[in-house]
């Protein structure tokens, strides 16, 4: 079902967006650095290291640990590769409203494993000035 919007981009798009309250900022910036620029891959490192709690709008005084870390377990369910690894809107719903921890176990996007924000960068730049005569991107690695 590539290319076709379906209640499964809505729960993709959700998971971006729970994010981006939680955080602050928007979804790509890539004047925040290389490491920050982009949103989820900046969530998975962090999470990836534990220090998933420094995703934490630095506005917010305070704030329940426990919530935090289900909130971006949510969204990283939400913001799976896969359509059919996404919950429902429903399940995001009781997962949120429930107080009880989202144990299911996620995986680094693989849409954040085959490149890098900064490619995509390059070759925007390269397709805006008219020196890139290909439309495909560079693996990083």
């Amino acid at each position: 079902m590539l290319g076709h919007l379906t209640e499964k981009t809505d729960v993709f798009a959700f998971g971006v967006v729970a994010l981006e309250i939680l955080t602050g900022r928007t979804n790509s910036d890539p004047d925040l650095g290389e490491e920050k620029a982009y949103l989820l891959e900046w969530a998975w490192n962090l999470h990836e290291e534990g220090r998933e709690i420094e995703l934490v709008d630095s506005k917010l005084s305070e704030f329940i640990e426990q919530e935090v870390r289900r909130i971006i377990q949510v969204a990283f369910l939400c913001t799976q590769t896969s359509p059919t690894a996404r919950p429902s809107m429903s399940k995001v719903v009781t997962m949120l409203s429930v107080d009880t921890n989202v144990d299911t176990e996620v995986l680094r996007p693989s849409y954040l494993v085959d490149w890098k924000f900064n490619n995509v960068n390059s070759l925007m730049s390269r397709i805006e000035q008219g020196t890139d005569s290909s439309t495909s991107m560079e693996a990083d690695g």
